[in-house]
């Protein structure tokens, strides 16, 4: 999978999303055909989140380690790959050394 190193035709929100004491900071993106994603880098940490809307994680660089919830097996994810959470659902994601960058799709 090739790494997107830009989007185009976006409107960023400038307020950034700042979670968990500032290890994970994001800003929302809105494309030109209305579609909704967000950018961002996790620090060192082990972090829970909880989904709405399903989303698709693609990293851009760094690596992470991800549990969907309702699994018991850590899986390595890193730059140029994605995982898909499902919506109304939880996962944790535990990065250690570099930060994870990531384009959240919401789907």
């Amino acid at each position: 999978m090739t790494i997107n190193e830009s989007l185009s035709c976006v409107a960023v929100s400038t307020k950034a999303n700042v979670y968990f004491d500032g290890k994970c900071v994001s800003h929302g993106l809105t494309l030109a055909d209305g579609t909704k994603k967000s950018v961002g880098v996790i620090l060192p940490a082990t972090l829970t989140f909880n989904t709405g809307a399903p989303e698709i994680m693609e990293g851009t660089s760094g690596r992470c380690e991800y549990l969907l919830s309702g699994s018991t097996e850590w899986v390595a994810s890193g730059a140029g790959e994605q995982f898909s959470v499902p919506g109304n659902s939880s996962f944790q994601i535990r990065v250690e050394g570099e930060p994870y960058s990531y384009i959240c799709h919401f789907g």
